[in-house]
Order: C-alpha cells, then structure tokens, then sequence
C-alpha cells in the first residue's frame, strides 16, 4: 500500500483510500460559477493539507448547473433550489465524482437519501452586504432593490415599504454588473462569497449589514461536502476536514427549515451560534411583502436534535395566515 502513496501523504489514511488513490484522483464535483470554483478549490487544499495529498491527487470536475443556465426568472418559479444541485447529484449517484462541494444555503433541505453531509469548511462571515448606498436609511424613496430571494425582498421592505424589489438573478459578477448599469439602484450580496471572490467593489458603496439586527439566509457562509452514503472510505476522507461547530450550527438551522416545511417561496432568516457545548439558534419569519413577520429564538444543548423544531412551531403558533401561508410543516 505505501508504494500507492504520495511520498507526503499521510499513513492514517482512511482505509480503501489508497487503493483509489493508485489508479485515479478523488473526484470533486463542483458548479462552474467562479464562486463555486473557488469553494472548490478551498476544499481540495483542505484535503491535500489533511492528508498530505499531492496537487494532482484530488481533481475538480465542475459542471454548470440548470441554476446557473437560467437567469431570467426567479428561482421559486423554475425548480427552486434542485436547479443547483440536480447536475451534481446526477454524477454523484452515477459515481462519476466522489463528492459534491456546495453552498450550504442553496441545498434543499430534504436530500437524496443515497446521499450524506459529510463535512463542513470553517463558516465565514454570514452577513449580506448592501452594495449601492452607506446604509439602508440612506436609499433614496422608491428605490429599486435588485434580488431573486423572497427573504431579502421582504426584510427590506418590512423596514423600507416604499422599496421596488426587481428582478436580480446570476452569479457575483453578473449582479454587480448589473447593480453598475443602473438596473436598480441597490442589492445585496453574501459577504462570504464576496470574499472569497476577492471581490473590492469600487466605486460602489456599501456596507456590511450587522447580523443581530439583519439575520441572513439560514446556512449562509457555509460551504458543506457530500458523499455517497455508502462510500466509507469516503466519508472517512472527507470526514477528516469537517469543521464541527459549523456543522452543529448549520445542521440546528436546516432542521429548523424542515420543520417549518419552508420552500423557494418562503421568507425566512435564520441564524445560529454556538458557544462551548450550547446553540443559540434566531429565526425571522416574513409574510411576502415584508408587512409582518414573527421573531423568535431557542437555546439548546448541542446534542438535543429535537429544539429547532420546538422553535419552528412556536414560531409558526404566532404567526399570522399571511406567514403560515408560505410554510408546510409535515
């Protein structure tokens, strides 16, 4: 087995791992969007640092996704969020990749059962940033908000109703473009991909919106790995790089979105921490148009599976036929 081996690997690889790696790299699925590419890359280096892997040991296979092909309608209209992991699926399932890369906040909830989150990155900065003015206060009346995401659209206007949401779809480079040629006046973007982009948006104002009073999406900032539920080796491999209080926290803030049944159509904001062995999970939840919402929180020991939801149904309890409306609990 240790001729199969990079001269820096690791001898605790995970066992069948060797054997893969003497006849073929490990095969990383990823959507072709420069940010995707780059949450790609972010992952192979993780490996290759865990497990002392060569360069060419771990390859990227990038796929463009359904959701990347159409632009011009919101999401919840085409497919909702299948259209970002439908191609990646095909090809895990069909064993042509090994694993998946993903975006935490555009994974559907419920998940392929052949399929296992194996392992999360280290979450970075989850606020959105406001591109087009210093300050929300300082948009002028009637201005043209530019997004796709019904929870962006209704938080803005539950504090600016005069706002005019329109219609912003495509990746980073594509909206900022978009925000510079005047098709609306501001929009808001993930600080995480921002950064990861290396993005420095000049000549563009903007600001980073503080998360205790501005909740983002739930599992923005998180960049989590699947695998074949079956493949032990695997699952062992990419096991070895999860970052575990980013999983607890983005595992608390999906559980909560299955309990509340939400959908593409849904306004939800939600956001947990955690701090030793605790979880302090908040969740915002909107009517469409941004008029009403209901807040809440729950603190809960991390090895209570059961608390999300608890939240879930106090929130819905208290919220108006405006709300509930747009949730489906099973």
């Amino acid at each position: 087995m240790g001729e199969t081996l990079h001269p820096g690997a690791r001898a605790d690889l995970p066992e069948g791992i060797a054997e893969i790696l003497a006849d073929r790299p490990i095969r990383l699925g990823t959507r072709a969007s420069p940010l995707a590419m780059a949450q790609a890359h972010m992952t192979a280096a993780a490996l290759r640092a865990r497990w002392g892997l060569a360069e060419d040991q771990v390859e990227l296979s990038p796929v463009v996704a359904s959701g990347d092909r159409i632009t011009d309608r919101p999401l919840a209209d085409v497919g909702g969020k299948a259209l970002w992991t439908r191609e990646l699926d095909w090809s895990l399932g069909g064993g042509t990749i090994d694993l998946s890369v993903h975006s935490m906040k555009d994974v559907e909830t419920i998940r392929p059962e052949a399929f296992v989150l194996a392992a999360m990155l280290p979450r970075a900065d989850v606020r959105d940033v406001l591109l087009g003015a210093a300050s929300i206060d300082a948009l002028p009346h009637g201005a043209r908000f530019g997004t796709s995401s019904p929870r962006r659209s209704a938080q803005i206007r539950s504090l600016r109703p005069d706002i005019v949401p329109v219609l912003f779809r495509g990746n980073v480079a594509t909206r900022i473009g978009k925000l510079q040629a005047g098709e609306a006046d501001a929009t808001l973007l993930a600080a995480a991909g921002l950064d990861r982009l290396g993005e420095t948006l000049p000549g563009i104002a903007s600001v980073r919106l503080d998360s205790d009073s501005w909740l983002p999406a739930p599992s923005q900032g998180a960049v989590g790995i699947e695998v074949r539920r079956d493949d032990a080796a695997m699952r062992a491999l990419i096991g070895g790089i999860d970052d575990a209080p980013t999983s607890a926290c983005v595992m608390a803030e999906r559980a909560l979105l299955e309990a509340l049944g939400g959908d593409c159509h849904s306004a939800i904001a939600a956001l947990a921490r955690i701090s030793g062995t605790t979880i302090h999970l908040r969740a915002v939840l909107y009517s469409e148009d941004g008029a009403q919402h209901v807040a809440g929180d729950i603190r809960f020991a991390a090895n209570d599976p059961g608390a999300p939801a608890r939240l879930a149904a106090d929130l819905l309890a208290q919220a108006p036929e405006t709300i509930t409306r747009l949730f489906h609990p099973g």
